[in-house]
């Protein structure tokens, strides 16, 4: 920004609850925006970095800005309040065990991305200066850069566009990265090629279904009721890679191994829950206990009805409208997805109450030892059940910018749905192959 005062801008746009900025940096000036949101979920750090690499990608390139009438608005993080918490793992070492001890993410209502009583109800502040952004800018694309701890990348869009899952398929083969073929997140949503989902409409529901899948409205489709023409593409790239969340194949024996999890899973929960009664009477109410107890709370609500649902025993799930909803066939990479999950729920829930044990400053029901030993199982099995690899830092910014301009140029071609973003006829599409530094 200080090499390119007049192409680049920095602007304040809210303040986050505990006060910190949020802020906006926008570079170009072209008639037609789009809008990258960095940090929406306080776990997912990449997009930090990957905000800052298109913002120098943008600027090398004026294909990328000025040439084609646009303007890039990076917002720096959506949860700066959250992001600050996760801080105890993000200079490394970069552990699962040091990770999960260190791990945050507010509780579902807390989360700003969310509007469970609508845009309207909207009350975090954070939130607001996303919708208000949204109501300035009517971007034709919008970016919402997440993060996976343990499994692939994937894509998830309100709205297709058409040749994304091909340059998906080539950007993580070039970078060694893993594409989840039947992410948890999305195993009852549409699929639009390989790692490619379309997210649903907004559907009303209770909290659990809430928690677990996109099933109340969000800033991902407050633009669409509009003119804006905007598609959403919500970028996943991975931290710990495994590279059987892109095995097609249909194992043998999916429905045994399909109760093992959902076993897994209660047993897990039983142990985790009898952990809390033993914990909560000495936390005190203080509000630091409050913000680490909400996720608890809501990890420990939503795990029966997951086991239930995936087990073969206890029939098939049910959909947020409480009609039944049969899991998707089962291949290797849907069955490796979920066992991923289940132990992800449980792992996020032991380090959390690690950190209420240790906040708390003492331990007079001898629950640390018990979640340490917890914890460095349930990551051994990551590491030796799933294979799982770190991908350094500057790989997984460097997937998820290629992903966002792999958007971009097809978002901003002209066709049926493409609205304010159509690329104007005889303008080459813009080239996101660049050599990975």
């Amino acid at each position: 920004m200080a090499r390119r005062p007049r192409d680049a801008r920095l602007r304040q746009v809210g303040t986050s609850r505990a006060g910190l900025p949020l802020r906006l940096l926008s570079v170009g000036h072209g008639s037609r925006q789009v809008l990258v949101v960095a940090g929406p979920h306080a776990n997912e750090p990449v997009g930090g970095a990957t905000v800052l690499r298109l913002a120098e990608r943008v600027l090398a390139d004026p294909r990328l800005c000025d040439g084609a009438d646009v303007t890039w608005n990076l917002l720096l993080c959506l949860d700066p309040d959250g992001s600050r918490r996760n801080e105890g793992w993000l200079s490394g070492p970069y552990t699962l065990g040091h990770h999960f001890r260190h791990f945050f993410r507010p509780g579902f209502m807390e989360q700003p991305e969310w509007l469970p009583d609508g845009a309207e109800g909207a009350t975090l502040p954070e939130t607001r200066t996303l919708l208000a952004l949204q109501d300035e800018l009517r971007p034709f694309l919008q970016c919402s850069l997440h993060g996976v701890d343990v499994g692939g990348g994937f894509v998830e869009l309100t709205r297709d566009l058409p040749g994304l899952a091909p340059r998906l398929a080539h950007i993580a083969t070039r970078l060694d990265i893993p594409l989840e073929l039947g992410p948890y997140d999305t195993l009852y949503w549409p699929t639009l090629g390989p790692a490619v989902y379309r997210i649903p409409p907004p559907r009303r529901g209770d909290l659990a279904a809430a928690i677990t899948e996109a099933a109340v409205e969000s800033t991902w489709f407050h633009p669409h009721p509009h003119p804006y023409g905007t598609v959403t593409a919500v970028v996943e790239a991975p931290m710990w890679g495994v590279t059987a969340v892109q095995d097609a194949s249909v194992p043998a024996g999916a429905e045994e191994t399909l109760r093992g999890v959902s076993r897994t899973l209660r047993r897990d929960t039983a142990l985790l829950e009898e952990l809390l009664a033993r914990i909560r009477p000495y936390l005190g109410t203080a509000g630091d206990v409050d913000r680490l107890l909400a996720p608890v709370d809501d990890y420990v609500l939503v795990c029966p009805g997951l086991a239930d649902s995936w087990d073969p025993d206890t029939g098939p799930g049910t959909d947020v409208d409480g009609g039944a909803r049969p899991l998707p066939p089962l291949t290797t990479a849907r069955l490796t997805a979920l066992r991923i999950s289940a132990r992800r729920i449980a792992l996020r829930t032991a380090g959390l109450l690690h950190q209420l044990v240790t906040a708390s400053g003492h331990d007079p029901s001898g629950a640390t030892a018990d979640l340490d030993r917890l914890i460095d199982a349930w990551c051994a099995d990551y590491h030796d059940g799933h294979g799982a690899r770190w991908i350094p830092v500057a790989r997984q910014a460097e997937y998820q910018a290629r992903v966002v301009l792999a958007a971009f140029d097809l978002a901003r071609r002209p066709g049926p749905a493409s609205g304010r973003g159509a690329r104007p006829l005889g303008t080459p599409p813009v080239r996101t192959e660049v050599p990975f530094e």
